[in-house]
């Protein structure tokens, strides 16, 4: 482990939600956030405000395991940062997956079965 104050994550800047209605959800996240969706597709639904990425994700639960939001940690090699978290403890819930645009992400569960997203940019 590093312990020299520098982290090997970018931090939290992607939270996915699943939702049941998106159009009722998009108008929810709208007031909250006070901004428009940068995409919105019938499958998607993305806001960016204070340096997050806010995601609304339909039938989230059904169609790809969302018990609810999932944070994810953005990291520069999400292959050794899944290895790292792994041989900590963390089991491997979806492995690395390229969801558009070169953006890679994956989940792992903590040891009491948090799932924790990883997200890497290309």
């Amino acid at each position: 482990m590093d312990n020299n104050n520098t982290s090997s994550t970018q931090g939290i800047q992607t939270v996915l939600h699943p939702v049941t209605d998106l159009d009722a959800a998009k108008a929810v996240y709208s007031a909250l956030l006070g901004v428009a969706p940068i995409a919105d597709a019938p499958y998607y639904v993305g806001f960016e405000a204070a340096g997050q990425h806010i995601g609304l994700v339909p039938n989230g639960a059904a169609t790809q395991g969302l018990t609810g939001p999932t944070a994810y940690w953005h990291v520069a090699d999400i292959e050794a940062k899944i290895a790292e978290v792994v041989a900590a403890g963390a089991k491997i819930k979806d492995a690395a997956k390229d969801v558009g645009g070169g953006r890679l992400v994956a989940t792992v569960t903590d040891p009491d079965g948090n799932v924790l997203g990883l997200l890497q940019d290309r």
